[in-house]
């Protein structure tokens, strides 16, 4: 008996529609930046890419939510394609771009040579970590990479210490359901700096009205949330006027993996991306995510610490 092969699911994607006003300039070349750290593909004028799930639909939210700010508009969009563009024309435009970057980042490593200052070698592989977050297909360009990386003298990694502080302990901390890096890491902050007994409730990212006695985290119109470049992790820390170096350096290393701008070039961001997304993909509770990545975080914790030393 002859049977035709079973065609290939169709891919899910989801797409970003947007309009800017014509000025300020620097808005669009702004979200322009934003879209390029998410990996994200222009598929169409003013129609940006990523493949579907709930990693990219929050990355997605936060510009969505810049797109307001600076008075434009926009909307996101789950879809299959139909007709006109293919799965595999789209798969292309992603691996085309990050074998670009491969491209670059190769000729890059070549030109420092393998005597690379170990702060030129902690940067290349923190841009290494970048672009293979955003490899959503496996372009080529990463093996060459890795072993151009591999030759490289090993980097003396940064230092960190210690402190504390309360706001009304027992609070009820909120934030949105299906919790990834920076989440997970403000719980951490919270529960093991700021309020010990914080207990947390996690809720659909839509909708939700706050009782009088909760907190919101990482989640619009939060009281702890997103301020311009800096991410959830990033404000809990400076509002709460807590000085640890230790801290410190872990909100760099929460910030380029949340962000994806490669702002502080931390070359422990890959990383801690590729456990933070072991968590996120297993079959795991938000509660659990929390409890299994604030271990994670205590252990990183534990390790500038002992480096200030």
């Amino acid at each position: 008996m002859i049977t035709n092969p079973r065609a290939p699911e169709p891919a899910a994607w989801l797409l970003l529609l947007h309009h800017l006003p014509a000025k300020p300039a620097y808005a669009r070349v702004k979200l322009w930046r934003r879209l390029q750290a998410l990996g994200a593909v222009a598929v169409k004028n003013s129609v940006y890419a990523l493949p579907a799930g709930s990693q990219a639909q929050e990355d997605f939210e936060w510009v969505l939510k810049e797109i307001g700010e600076a008075g434009g508009e926009g909307l996101i969009v789950e879809a299959r394609l139909i007709d006109g563009l293919s799965d595999e024309a789209v798969r292309a435009m992603f691996n085309s771009a990050r074998e670009a970057d491969y491209r670059a980042l190769a000729k890059e490593i070549r030109a420092i040579g393998k005597d690379a200052a170990p702060a030129q070698t902690a940067r290349l592989r923190a841009e290494a970590a970048r672009i293979m977050a955003i490899d959503f297909f496996g372009a080529n360009g990463r093996e060459d990479v890795e072993a151009r990386l591999a030759e490289l003298t090993s980097p003396e990694p940064p230092a960190a210490t210690t402190t504390s502080l309360v706001p009304g302990p027992g609070t009820t901390w909120v934030t949105r359901r299906n919790v990834h890096v920076d989440r997970i890491a403000s719980a951490w902050l919270i529960r093991r700096f700021i309020d010990p007994q914080a207990s947390f409730k996690f809720v659909p990212a839509k909708d939700y009205r706050p009782l009088p006695d909760e907190l919101r985290f990482d989640m619009f119109e939060g009281e702890f949330t997103h301020e311009g470049d800096r991410c959830t992790f990033e404000v809990l820390l400076q509002r709460s006027s807590i000085d640890d170096p230790a801290l410190a350096a872990i909100s760099e290393i929460v910030h380029d993996v949340d962000l994806k701008d490669g702002k502080f070039a931390r070359a422990e961001a890959g990383g801690i991306a590729a456990l933070i997304d072991g968590l996120a993909r297993a079959d795991l509770t938000d509660v659990q995510r929390v409890e299994q990545g604030g271990a994670l975080f205590d252990n990183l914790y534990a390790l500038f610490s002992a480096r200030r030393r």
